[in-house]
């Protein structure tokens, strides 16, 4: 079993940034972070898959949002910059404990934060 503890989150007006973080408690493949808006499904925003020290992210996230971590701690991190009203959303870190070809679905990962929101107002 492996906890996850997210922190950073709150209220910032459009072109702000804000940072998250998250910690896990045991080893992992790969970290992540989704996000899901009120009524809408839970969609991916950036990962960082630790063998090969990669990174990925979502097509509207590019270029705004920079994930980063730490390996040896498990802890990884979300800058968020540019921030627009629509990226208002509760933000979940997740983990994998297991190698897997992608890490971009909600089923490549096997451990979820609680989640913390995010609210961008205009």
């Amino acid at each position: 079993q492996v906890q996850l503890v997210e922190s950073g989150g709150g209220l910032v007006q459009a072109g702000g940034s804000l940072s998250l973080s998250c910690a896990a408690s045991g080893r992992t493949y790969a970290m992540a972070w989704f996000r899901q808006a009120p009524g809408k499904t839970r969609e991916f925003v950036a990962r960082i898959r630790w063998s090969v020290g990669s990174t990925n992210y979502a097509d509207s996230m590019k270029g705004r949002f920079t994930i980063s971590g730490d390996n040896a701690r498990n802890t990884v991190f979300l800058q968020m910059n540019s921030l627009k009203p629509e990226d208002t959303a509760v933000y979940y870190c997740a983990v994998s404990t297991r190698g897997r070809p992608m890490y971009r679905r909600v089923g490549d990962f096997d451990y979820w934060g609680q989640g913390t929101q995010v609210t961008v107002s205009s």
